[in-house]
Formats: C-alpha cells, sequence, structure tokens
C-alpha cells in the first residue's frame, strides 16, 4: 500500500497490525523461506537484548542501548546486505552487527566496556559503534567516497535515530551525498524519542524522509514494524546505489519499546498508555502472526526455536564472561601510533604494580 505525502514522499506498508496483508504482496513474500527466516533472526535478536539487559541489571554487563522495537528494521537489512558493503552503524544496531558475523559475544564484549568488542575480531571493514550523534553519517559518505573512486559495486549503509536527523552532521552527509551521487544508503530508526524528547519537538517536518528531497536524494518513509515493507524498500536502495543511480534515505517508522538506555528511566516523559499502545504494532508479533495464518508457522516450531535461541544466547554470554580481561598496558596501546614518554613511563608503571598485585595510585 502507497500513500504518496507532501513532497513525493510515499509511505509504504504491506502488513497491517493485525498482520494482515494490506495489498498484493511481493511475489518473494508469497512464499515462507525468506521471511520464516527472517523471523527466527528476529527472535534470537530479541532473546540477545533481553539478556543483555539482565546482565546489565546484575552488573556483569555496562550501559547497554536495547534495541528492542528495532527487530523489522535491523534484521531485514542484515540479512539483504552484501558481505562486501560497509556497516556504519549508531548504538543500537546490534542485531544487524550480528547477521554481519559478529558473534554475541564480540558484541557483548563492547557493552562491557572491553575495548576487543570496539574493534572486533569478526568486524571486518564495517565500523565500530558511534556513540556520537549522527556523526557516522559523514563517515559513511567518506566510505561511499571511496567505493566510488575505486569503481566498486558495494554499498555504505548507516543508521542512526530520529533525534539524529536535526544535526548538523546529518545534513551535511545527504548534502555531500546527493552532491557527490554516492553510494550511500541512510535509514533513520524514527522510534519516536530521541532519549526524552519526543518526535513531534524534535523536527517540524512532516516526515523526516523529506529532508532527502533538499538534498536531491531518494526518499521514502517504510512501516518499520512490518518486514515485508522493510525488505522491499531496502533491496531497492541498495541495488539502487550498486548499479550507480545514487543514494536513499529510508525512514522507519518504529517505536522504542525500551528506555533509552539502561541509564535511562523512560516513566518519567512518557505515559504507560502509549507505551502499551505501541506494543500492539511490534515488529515479532506481527510477522509471527502473518506467519501463523499463512500456516508457514505454528507453536511446536516456535517452542522448538524458542528453545534452542536460549542455548545460543547462553553459550554466547558463557564465553563473553569467560573471556580473560586485557592487560593493563592495553590501556595505554591504542591511543598514539607513537607513545609519548610520559605515557611509556606510565605503562611500565603500571605493568610494575599489576605484577605487584598493586591496585592503588601511589606518588
Amino acid at each position: 500500500m502507497d500513500t504518496v505525502f507532501e513532497g513525493e514522499i510515499r509511505f509504504r506498508q504491506y502488513l497491517s497490525t493485525q498482520g494482515d496483508p494490506l495489498s498484493t504482496l511481493p511475489v518473494w513474500a508469497q512464499q515462507p523461506e525468506w521471511l520464516t527466516h527472517c523471523y527466527r533472526n528476529m527472535v534470537l535478536a530479541r532473546t540477545m537484548d533481553n539478556k543483555a539487559v539482565a546482565l546489565q541489571r546484575t552488573g556483569q554487563l555496562g550501559t547497554y542501548a536495547s534495541l528492542l522495537g528495532i527487530e523489522g528494521i535491523d534484521v531485514p537489512l542484515g540479512l539483504l546486505m552484501h558481505p562486501e558493503d560497509v556497516l556504519v552503524p549508531y548504538y543500537r544496531n546490534h542485531a544487524c552487527q550480528m547477521l554481519r558475523g559478529m558473534p554475541m559475544e564480540e558484541i557483548l564484549l563492547y557493552w562491557g566496556g572491553d575495548e576487543r568488542g570496539n574493534a572486533a575480531e569478526h568486524q571486518g571493514e564495517d565500523f565500530p559503534n558511534s556513540v556520537p550523534i549522527a556523526t557516522q553519517s559523514m563517515h559513511a559518505c567518506g566510505v561511499a567516497t571511496a567505493i566510488k573512486i575505486r569503481n566498486e559495486k558495494r554499498v555504505a549503509v548507516t543508521l542512526c535515530g530520529d533525534g539524529a536527523t536535526s544535526k548538523g552532521d546529518f545534513l551535511e552527509g545527504l548534502n555531500v551525498a546527493g552532491a557527490w551521487q554516492l553510494p550511500v544508503v541512510f535509514i533513520v530508526n524514527n522510534n519516536q524519542w530521541a532519549i526524552s524528547v519526543p518526535r513531534a519537538l524534535q523536527s517540524g517536518a512532516p516526515t523526516l524522509a523529506q529532508k532527502a528531497i533538499g538534498a536531491g536524494i531518494r526518499g521514502e518513509q517504510v512501516d518499520g514494524n512490518d518486514a515485508i515493507a522493510m525488505r522491499e524498500a531496502i533491496e531497492i536502495a541498495l541495488e539502487r546505489a550498486r548499479e550507480g543511480k545514487g543514494p536513499s534515505l529510508i525512514e522507519a517508522i518504529s517505536y522504542r519499546l525500551s528506555d533509552h538506555t539502561t541509564a535511562d528511566d523512560a516513566t518519567r516523559y512518557r505515559s504507560n498508555d502509549e507505551l502499551k499502545q505501541a506494543w500492539e504494532h511490534e515488529p515479532v508479533k506481527r510477522l509471527r502472526t502473518f506467519l501463523h495464518k499463512q500456516g508457514w508457522w505454528d507453536e511446536t516450531q516456535e517452542t522448538i526455536w524458542q528453545d534452542e535461541v536460549n542455548g545460543m544466547v547462553q553459550s554466547a554470554v558463557d564465553r563473553y564472561l569467560a573471556t580473560p580481561p586485557q592487560p593493563v598496558e592495553s590501556l595505554f596501546d591504542y591511543l598514539y601510533a607513537e607513545l609519548p614518554e610520559q605515557l611509556r613511563e606510565q605503562r611500565e608503571w603500571a605493568m610494575v604494580k599489576a605484577m605487584k598485585g598493586g591496585t592503588h595510585h601511589e606518588s
């Protein structure tokens, strides 16, 4: 179902909240294979996320940004990107990272404050998480510029939240992407809250996708809780970029079902009624309902998969918790190409103290 908004921005949606088709489905969505694979990974992502929150609450993980509610965006993207493409994420894209080849324990290392999770072994050419807001937009354009200069059929994909679209970095990224026709795809997770600032207050634009128009690039708004709509939108955007037809902006409408991070308390600024209503639209339940109605999934399959997923996640947690800590000198090893003399002395002092079992600074 396509609805045209002001500024020639289309809204893409195929499934209702109740999991019913709203129009003729794409040919690929009339078969179970891809959609059941997508659903399995959405369940895996949510299970991992629940476990990560539990680890944080018990002091076994640092401050953590939940992906709850973004599964319908991240999982289709992770399944559709080519291995040679480059992911330039923000801090809520763990599901996509996992599908790009990062083991769950490496993702947990990052949130556990271990630098090895920030330059993970299986990260490849993908970028690490960007905590500064919207700076990754320009990084992705730099990657896309290199891809274009080399005449490679690759795509840089970058994601951000709705609040990031009000930052200069994001708008500058759109501008250079349009001016240079870069092979980059911007995906905005419009989860309705920029920490405690609601969407209606942080931007006066009727749709965030309209910000693409000023940059001269293609933009559309998609139901981010509809995995079918997200696959269609992402696939088109990736193919256009890969074939030299320029960048795209996808505004994926979702809802942040969690606190902003585990350091946040969303009950202070949004109502329980609003959250309860948002749960009626969430992506995992919607796709599961559709699969059930098509006869492609049932309770027996659900139970078997849930048991398998719980085992996978627990095994990853066990590996994460069993990872030996880095040596104390690693605090100094990734700051400079050549360590300054003063820091070399501090590094040697720290190593001596560690060998002696000392834990306090001595002047």
